[in-house]
């Protein structure tokens, strides 16, 4: 593969649209029995762990990548979370786990499938609510891992009931961006040198020694798998976030992940991991996150975060102080700045990580391409860093996007939305549908102005399959996903997006969904597709020239692919046609404007319609539908 301008090639020449999926979501935890996650003592197992056996057991590897592969799923972005590697301890790396990765991906290469290994982290790990960094990374700084639900500086299903005696809130785990502890890690990740400088683990600087830790362990992942010539490339990071970072005064409640909802200020998220009792508005999801409705009681208990002999690192940096026996902040706009100006997380801080994890990984292989995110609001020109020509090459701008409303409500209405940005109601579903293809343009628009017009890959995208009360479990039928996930993928295909949609979890059951904080977006389920008709869809794998549309009608189940044929291209154009749809023997057009129709051959067993050029240049219109 190789990089032209903002399309990415093969090696005959063709454009390529890579699709596939997300494998998977319950890879953010360790190996374990079903429904084991909401347990007691899930969370104390921080050494003794293992995610042998994620995505899913070796002996049923190849039953699972050809069932991708026969769903058209043939470029897959494969969670490697950091505690999966390096659980124990720094420098301690799983190598029975890395033995089984790379068994796992020779299964994959075997079904010709290609991946690119996404380090994957949400909210910085599962004591803070998500996933991603071992827990040894929090107890360095002297974090009591025992203490932070208790003390409000997380918050996590497994302790959810017993630090407030009712049940789990349905998708509150992002709030936990905006709580102390994973606030904290990402702002001394990023920003350690310039908001602590004199906080150091083992002699470093604690960002240098963080930062350090997390790419020597995925460039050990690499070492490990460097035979397998399948790895098409690595992500930076999943999501990552600013924390503190930019916040012009941490006594206000700026950038809420959720509008609805608790939401403290930065202030009194780190009042409460100190030890002291603060109430925290809680805002209301009628006024759309506008009006407080009442208020909540962060830390009752008044018990600190941080071991004997430890102390907030904002503390000891001199944000504020409890000198007289109250809190008092001192310096509101201390993460607003950086170098006497104000602070731009995604150029200042995270560009730079990105660009030293993507110079220690080539080292190993310059022939990788990079898979670069910014921080998770695609439609924002500052969510995504700036990039020219002298920045790294091969690299590929990942972006994420989902339906907001669907995904946080979990309901679903083709002919309703709210814009997030603008908050502005969409109304009728043309409209919703302009507003996902709106959307999607708008995050490539931007990285052609902002990011030297590199190559887009929407990395995440999908919709929650328990939706309206897990009315589709109960009645037996997908209609409403379907129909939601058709106008996602309508979005995408307008855009000419590669795309991986979220996600596949080979454990995924209707009583337990994906396995983690209650999500259950997989698109198979104990071992039968859900809702096909919305995501199994033909779509132009590889193109002999340069693809100009494609479009699919599910009702009437007729494709439409129009491409400028480049003639000096021997090898076909290859387009995935599932057959679930357009039976055996689908009828196929290909017409040249030369009044000529190009060859085309259909390979059922492969399910991939084969057009060859045959020395022909210019546009052809491609139309396949039931015969």
């Amino acid at each position: 593969m190789r990089v032209k301008d903002n399309l990415i090639l093969d090696d005959e020449g063709r454009t390529l649209i890579l699709r596939g999926v997300n494998l998977g979501g319950d890879s953010k935890i360790p190996y374990c029995a079903p429904g084991s996650e909401i347990l007691p003592g899930f969370l104390d197992r921080k050494k003794d762990v293992s995610f042998t056996g994620r995505p899913f057991p070796i002996e049923s590897a190849e039953d699972h990548f050809r069932r991708l592969k026969k769903a058209g799923m043939t470029f897959l972005r494969f969670l490697v979370t950091w505690e999966a590697v390096e659980h124990e301890g720094p420098g301690i790396y799983d190598e029975a786990y890395l033995a089984y990765l790379r068994k796992i991906l020779q299964a994959a290469e075997k079904e010709d499938i290609r991946v690119f290994i996404d380090p994957h982290q949400d909210v910085w790990s599962r004591w803070t609510g998500g996933d991603g960094a071992p827990a040894w990374t929090m107890e360095k700084l002297g974090m009591d891992l025992d203490m932070l639900d208790r003390c409000s500086a997380a918050v996590t299903k497994q302790r959810y009931a017993v630090c407030r005696d009712k049940p789990y809130p349905q998708m509150i785990w992002p709030s936990n961006y905006n709580r102390y502890a994973a606030a904290t890690m990402f702002s001394l990740f990023f920003g350690g040198k310039t908001y602590t400088e004199d906080l150091r683990i083992d002699g470093e600087n604690v960002q240098d020694w963080l930062q350090n830790r997390y790419i020597a362990a995925f460039k050990h992942v690499q070492r490990r798998l460097k035979n397998c010539p399948n790895i098409t490339g690595w992500g930076s990071m999943n999501e990552p976030h600013f924390g503190f970072i930019g916040h012009k005064d941490i006594s206000i409640a700026e950038d809420a992940v959720i509008p609805v909802g608790i939401r403290p200020s930065p202030w009194q998220a780190i009042c409460a991991a100190s030890g002291y009792k603060v109430e925290i508005p809680v805002y209301g999801l009628i006024s759309m996150g506008r009006r407080i409705s009442h208020y909540e009681t962060f830390n009752t208990e008044r018990i600190s975060l941080f071991k004997e002999g430890f102390s907030c690192p904002w503390k000891q940096a001199g944000v504020w102080t409890d000198e007289g026996g109250a809190p008092k902040l001192i310096k509101s706009g201390y993460f607003s700045s950086y170098q006497n100006r104000p602070a731009v997380f995604t150029d200042d801080f995270l560009k730079p990580f990105i660009i030293k994890y993507i110079n220690a990984m080539k080292e190993a292989n310059e022939q990788n391409f990079f898979f670069i995110e910014g921080i998770p609001a695609s439609t924002r020109a500052e969510s995504h860093p700036s990039w020219n020509k002298n920045d790294p090459e091969r690299v590929i701008n990942a972006f994420h996007w989902y339906d907001g409303l669907s995904l946080f409500t979990k309901s679903f209405h083709s002919w309703f939305n709210i814009n997030p940005d603008t908050k502005k109601i969409i109304i009728g579903k043309k409209n919703v549908g302009a507003y996902f293809r709106n959307s999607l343009a708008l995050g490539i628009k931007i990285t052609k102005e902002k990011m030297g017009n590199m190559p887009c890959f929407l990395g995440e995208f999908g919709l929650p399959f328990d939706l309206n009360n897990r009315g589709g479990f109960k009645k037996g039928g997908y209609s409403l996903h379907e129909e939601a996930l058709s106008m996602y993928y309508d979005a995408v295909d307008a855009n000419l997006l590669h795309c991986t949609i979220w996600n596949y979890s080979a454990s995924n059951s209707n009583k337990y969904g994906d396995g983690w904080n209650d999500e259950d977006l997989s698109i198979f389920s104990e071992g039968k597709e859900r809702a096909a008709g919305g995501w199994k869809r033909p779509y132009p794998m590889a193109t002999a020239g340069e693809p100009l549309s494609f479009t699919w009608n599910r009702k009437l189940r007729k494709f439409v692919c129009r491409f400028n044929a480049n003639g000096e291209i021997t090898s076909p154009s290859i387009i995935y046609l599932p057959s679930d749809f357009l039976g055996a023997s689908p009828k196929v057009e290909a017409s040249a404007c030369n009044g000529k129709n190009l060859r085309s051959e259909f390979r059922r067993e492969e399910q991939r319609l084969f057009v060859y050029n045959d020395g022909y240049n210019g546009e052809v219109i491609l139309k396949v539908g039931l015969n």
